[in-house]
């Protein structure tokens, strides 16, 4: 690794675990170094472990190994957890350096290329947070409040971030915007016909009266909730987005296909700007394979819309490998919303705080910033994921929520607008506007 990229990156990571912009004065006091020559100069001296020595770092030999040890309970990926004195100076074997830049970079994802589902995407299951029992601790931010709890301890009056919420963020994919809009959706309805006729009067409603007829367009539900939300709590910690995928026409995992400048969504863009819900590019499956697609794709909203996308979260969570992230940079979109494991809840960077990306594979620290998604409806859900059942899933995302809280996290939900249709069958209805309550 060139000299000037580690430090750059010791330094952001540093900071990164102070972590509040008040503190970032006391990095300097702060080293990672071997040479007891250096020593004197810092306060607290992290001991760095050898994973980025050159013979060592991106091959195998660089994963950690289980069981990992403890230090002051928390899982340690690299060093040991003995703290020691040097005259003045507190001196840490306790790597959280490297420790940290192996979870907030997804370094594992690029050393096991190997190991994809058949989406291609790194399952939750078989990361090494969830094979060592923390993936659902944010263990980043854990280490963080031991280090200022340490430099308090060397007599600096370093504060404790606020066990609030740093930001909210109510978001939803609109994969399928209505249920019976199109042929397809109306033909099955009236094939049932005898079966359902309650349901085969919905369709023709929905077919014939508009989109706000149809049981899958529950934006204004949703977005009513949002403001009430809003209403209570300061407005400016709640952001209200909605992606639009626009592109996908070759996969059958991208269908149904739709025309984001027809009628419909044009209800929904307007319903959109009446609310203040922002509006952000949704990758599609084809993207996530091939991310050079993502530039028109984005360019194709930014002129339906008329404005500049930023904003993004890939369909399928289709995040596949860490250069894709270099196609949303070179695309212009400066915040991804992607990072969760589409099968288990849990904190796949290591963090419930916005981070920057660092690029593993150049080893950069880029302008792109990543939002650690905290929970997806399906997740919980679905028969081939967490399988919760209703209260299981109101017991623990009452946990993940309290633990955002906990660490000034930001809370990233994920509902579609078609879980929360009414008599779906599905819990998500209820336990979205159980989570929106809990908030206020």
């Amino acid at each position: 690794m060139p000299a000037d990229h580690l430090s750059e990156i010791t330094d952001y990571i540093i900071r990164f675990l102070l972590g509040n912009v008040s503190n970032e004065t006391y990095s300097s006091m702060i080293g990672y170094t071997s040479d007891k020559k250096q020593f004197s100069k810092y306060k607290i001296v992290i001991i760095p472990s050898g994973f980025f020595n050159a013979e060592i770092f991106n091959t195998e030999k660089s994963l950690p190994q289980l069981p990992l040890p403890l230090w002051e309970e928390i899982p340690l990926l690299f060093g040991e957890p003995v703290t020691e004195k040097s005259d003045e100076t507190l001196i840490i074997h306790a790597d959280i350096i490297a420790s940290s830049f192996f979870l907030l970079s997804r370094y594992e994802e690029i050393i096991s290329r190997n190991i994809r589902d058949s989406h291609g995407r790194f399952p939750g299951i078989k990361s090494l947070p969830f094979r060592a029992g923390f993936l659902q601790r944010p263990v980043v931010d854990e280490y963080g409040r031991l280090l200022r709890k340490l430099l308090r301890e060397t007599g600096l009056d370093i504060c404790e971030p606020e066990e609030n919420f740093s930001k909210i963020y109510l978001t939803h994919d609109a994969d399928q915007l209505a249920h019976y809009r199109n042929i397809r959706g109306m033909g099955g309805a009236v094939l049932c016909f005898f079966k359902n006729p309650a349901e085969s009067l919905k369709a023709v409603e929905s077919f014939a009266g508009g989109i706000k007829n149809d049981p899958w367009f529950t934006f204004p539900w949703l977005f009513d909730l949002a403001d009430k939300l809003k209403n209570k709590k300061q407005e400016e910690k709640i952001e209200n987005i909605v992606f639009i995928k626009t592109g996908g026409g070759e996969l059958m995992t991208d269908k149904p296909l739709h025309d984001i400048r027809g009628r419909d969504f044009y209800t929904l863009f307007k319903l959109c700007k009446q609310h203040d819900v922002k509006i952000g590019l949704h990758p599609s499956y084809q993207a996530g394979m091939k991310p050079e697609y993502i530039k028109n794709e984005k360019k194709v909203l930014d002129e339906t819309i008329s404005q500049n996308t930023t904003y993004t979260r890939n369909h399928f969570l289709m995040s596949r490998e860490p250069e894709d992230m270099q196609a949303l940079i070179e695309a212009g979109l400066t915040d991804d919303f992607t990072m969760a494991y589409a099968d288990i809840t849990g904190f796949r960077l290591g963090t419930c705080r916005a981070v920057k990306w660092i690029n593993p594979a150049t080893l950069e620290l880029t302008l792109l910033t990543l939002h650690p998604l905290t929970m997806m409806d399906n997740t919980l859900s679905d028969g081939r994921y967490m399988n919760l059942k209703t209260d299981e899933a109101f017991l623990f995302t009452k946990t993940m929520i309290d633990l955002v809280r906990k660490h000034n996290g930001e809370l990233v939900l994920l509902w579609h607008n078609t879980s929360v249709a009414k008599n779906n069958g599905q819990y998500h209805r209820d336990l979205y506007r159980w989570l929106i309550n809990y908030l206020k």
